[in-house]
């Protein structure tokens, strides 16, 4: 075989930075942008839980009367709210009740993994309505309360609001619900954040 020959070979054998840019391509859809490091798609999010369910922690941290009205899904191990509802005082600025930071969310994670055997160095993803308010905002204060592995869905369980169209101000565009992933109407009791046990 001449040289010319063998170099042709050479060419035609893609290497294996080439293999993995092409994959990074196929899956570029579904992978968390390569900026926010603490994000993750909700695609990646069902696939972990469903390969690595017992090394895994998913929390949805939405307020659990909005989980009665938006819906819910069982692939989250339980809900603990990060932000809650106090409907006792309006916040003028924002024409909503006041959230406020639960006061045991930080003990309730701890529970809740050591409940299945797991340590602060376990994966926690959480997941709020888009990923902004109270997701990412969730995983940084695990983040810089000593659980150096938390993340969270981007886009959330609603996804964002469409910009344009008939439908223009609706959330359809991506997160949880607008991905084809598993989700129900009304939440699972042993799952929703309940103050009666």
């Amino acid at each position: 075989m001449t040289g010319e020959a063998r170099e042709d070979k050479r060419v035609r054998k893609p290497s294996i930075v080439a293999n993995l840019f092409l994959s990074a391509l196929l899956l570029w859809p579904f992978a968390a942008s390569a900026a926010d490091e603490i994000g993750i798609s909700p695609q990646e999010t069902y696939a972990l839980v469903q390969q690595e369910a017992e090394n895994v922690l998913f929390v949805d941290v939405r307020d659990p009367v909005e989980i009665l009205f938006t819906g819910f899904t069982d692939a989250v191990d339980l809900n603990i709210p990060y932000l809650m509802v106090d409907r006792s005082q309006w916040d003028a600025e924002k024409n909503r009740f006041r959230l406020y930071r639960n006061p045991d969310f930080i003990v309730q994670i701890e529970t809740a993994l050591a409940e299945r055997g797991l340590s602060r160095d376990a994966l926690i993803i959480t997941m709020c309505r888009s990923g902004s308010e109270r997701g990412l905002p969730s995983a940084q204060f695990l983040r810089d309360n000593g659980f150096p592995n938390a993340r969270y869905v981007i886009h959330g369980f609603q996804g964002s609001s469409a910009k344009e169209g008939e439908k223009k101000g609706l959330r359809i565009v991506n997160g949880w619900q607008n991905s084809g992933l598993p989700w129900q109407a009304k939440p699972n009791a042993d799952k929703i954040y309940r103050i009666d046990r």
